[in-house]
C-alpha cells in the first residue's frame, strides 16, 4: 500500500516537527562536530604541523577568553529574547486564533532553526573557551575556532533579523489562515489515493456482506488507551487479519476521541478477537491532540474555529470570516474532485481484511458550513459568501450525491437569510446567490461545465 506508507511517513515527520527541541538539539550536535573539526586544526597548527591563513584571528590567551566570554554572554541573552518573543507569539495565537492554533506556531521551522542557531553558537563558544590553556609547547589558543565563532555570530545576526521579520508576518491572520489551508491541501493530496488495493485483484465476499457478518457475529475490540485516535496503520491491520483469516472493521476514524475499554473495532470471526485485542496497540496511535496525517477534518475545524471567533461579539471581524470561507471553499473544491478514499483494505490475494471508517464528503461539507451559518444569523455578507463558495464547489463535483449535499446547505442558508435578515434588499441579494447555486447545479446535472 504505497499510499499507506506515504501517510505513515508523513505522520512521523509531523510528530517530529511538532517539537521545539528536535531541531535545536540537532544544531547543537552539529556545533559540537564543527568545534571538533576546528579544534583539531588548531591543535595541529599549535604543534607546528601546519600554518593557518593570515585572515585567522590571532592574539593572546587572555584576549581570546575575553572575546569568547563576551560572545557566550551575549548569545545566551539573545536566546532569552528569542524565547520571550516565541512565548508572546504563542500567547497571542492562543488568544486570537484559538488554542488549537498553537500547534501551527510550535511546528514553525524558522522559530526552531533560530532557537537552535543561537544555542548551537553558544555551545561552540563555550567549548572554544574551555580548551584555552597551557600545553606542552606553550599556551594553547584556538585561533581558527575563535574566527569561526565570529563568523557564526555574524550569521546569527542575520538569522535574528529574519526571525523578527518572520514573526511580524506570520502572526498576520490572513497568513495563518492560508497556512492552515495549505496544510489541508497537502493532506488531501497525500490521502487522495489511499488505500491502494494490493495486486489489483478483488476476491471473496463484498464489503456489504462482511458488514452483515460483523453485525451478526462480530466481537468487539476495546480501546487500550484514552485519547484522540491520531493514526491507523492499515498495513499492520491487514497483515494481522490475514494471519488470523479474519476481517476487522474500524468503528472510529482518526480524529475521534477514544475512551479506554470502549469499543474501537469489530472482528469476525469472534474467535480472533482475543488475539486482535492483544496486538491492536501496534496498529494505531492515540494522543492528547489531533493531527492532519489521516484527519483532514482537523484543518476544516481549525478554519471554522477562526471564522466563528471572528463572528463573536468580542471580536466582530467579518472580513476574517469571509477569508476563512474562501479557503474552506478552495479546500472543498479539491476534496470534491480529488479525494476519494476507499473504505476497504485488501490483502495480497484480493480479500477484504480491513473495513475503515473514513470521514464522508457530506460530513466535511457540514463541518465547513453549518457552524458558520449558525453563527452568522442576520449577517448577509457571510451568507452571501457561503453561497458563492457553494457555487464554486458545485463546479468541481463529480456525482449527483455530492451536488445534493451542497444543495441542502444552500437551501438552509437561503432560509436563514429569509428569516433573519431584516433589510429586504439584503434578503434579495442572498436569494439571488441561492438562485445562482441552483443554476450551477442545473448546468452540472446537464453535463455542462
Amino acid at each position: 500500500m504505497i499510499g499507506g506508507v506515504h501517510l505513515e511517513a508523513q505522520w512521523r515527520r509531523e510528530a517530529l516537527r511538532t517539537n521545539l527541541w528536535v531541531v535545536p538539539m540537532l544544531e547543537v550536535l552539529l556545533a559540537g562536530l564543527l568545534f571538533l573539526a576546528t579544534w583539531s586544526v588548531d591543535r595541529a597548527a599549535h604543534r607546528g604541523e601546519l600554518v593557518l591563513p593570515g585572515w585567522v584571528i590571532s592574539g593572546t590567551a587572555d584576549a581570546a577568553r575575553q572575546i569568547l566570554a563576551a560572545i557566550a554572554a551575549a548569545l545566551i541573552t539573545v536566546v532569552g529574547v528569542v524565547f520571550s518573543i516565541m512565548i508572546v507569539t504563542l500567547t497571542l495565537a492562543s488568544t486570537q486564533f484559538g488554542p488549537r492554533m498553537l500547534r501551527t506556531f510550535i511546528r514553525d521551522r524558522t522559530t526552531q532553526l533560530t532557537l537552535g542557531t543561537f544555542v548551537g553558537t553558544f555551545v561552540y563558544a563555550v567549548l572554544a573557551l574551555v580548551v584555552i590553556g597551557p600545553s606542552s609547547v606553550g599556551e594553547f589558543v584556538p585561533h581558527l575556532s575563535i574566527t569561526v565563532c565570529m563568523v557564526l555570530v555574524l550569521a546569527d545576526l542575520g538569522v535574528l533579523i529574519y526571525f523578527i521579520h518572520h514573526i511580524a508576518t506570520s502572526i498576520q491572520l490572513p497568513r495563518v489562515i492560508a497556512s492552515i489551508a495549505a496544510e489541508l491541501s497537502a493532506a488531501i493530496e497525500a490521502g487522495a489515493g489511499e488505500p491502494v488495493p494490493v495486486g489489483g485483484v478483488e476476491r471473496g465476499p463484498t464489503a456489504a456482506e462482511l458488514r452483515a457478518r460483523l453485525d451478526a457475529a462480530g466481537a468487539a475490540v476495546p480501546a487500550p488507551a484514552s485519547g484522540y485516535l491520531q493514526f491507523v496503520r492499515h498495513r499492520t491491520l491487514v497483515r494481522m487479519a490475514t494471519e488470523l483469516d479474519a476481517v476487522i472493521r474500524l468503528d472510529h476514524r482518526p480524529g475521534h476521541f477514544l475512551v479506554q475499554g470502549h469499543q474501537l473495532a469489530t472482528v469476525w470471526p469472534a474467535a480472533a478477537a482475543a488475539e486482535v485485542t492483544r496486538s491492536f496497540a501496534r496498529a494505531h496511535i492515540t494522543g492528547p491532540t489531533r493531527t492532519l496525517a489521516q484527519d483532514i477534518a482537523f484543518a476544516v475545524d481549525q478554519l471554522v474555529e477562526i471564522a466563528i471567533r471572528a463572528l463573536s461579539t468580542a471580536v466582530n471581524d467579518t472580513f476574517t470570516t469571509l477569508t476563512c470561507i474562501d479557503w474552506l471553499g478552495e479546500g472543498l473544491c479539491r476534496i470534491a474532485s480529488r479525494w476519494h478514499p476507499d473504505p476497504v483494505h485488501r490483502d495480497a490475494a484480493g480479500h477484504i481484511r480491513v473495513i475503515a471508517a473514513p470521514v464522508s464528503y457530506e460530513r466535511l461539507v457540514e463541518r465547513a458550513f453549518e457552524k458558520i451559518r449558525q453563527a452568522a444569523e442576520g449577517m448577509p455578507a457571510v451568507l452571501i459568501r457561503q453561497l458563492d463558495a457553494l457555487a464554486e464547489i458545485m463546479v468541481e463535483t463529480t456525482t449527483e450525491a455530492q451536488r445534493e449535499v451542497l444543495l441542502r446547505q444552500a437551501a438552509m442558508i437561503d432560509r436563514l437569510g429569509a428569516e433573519s435578515v431584516s433589510e429586504p434588499a439584503d434578503r434579495e441579494d442572498v436569494h439571488r446567490r441561492y438562485l445562482a447555486v441552483l443554476a450551477v447545479h442545473a448546468g452540472r446535472a446537464a453535463g455542462r461545465p
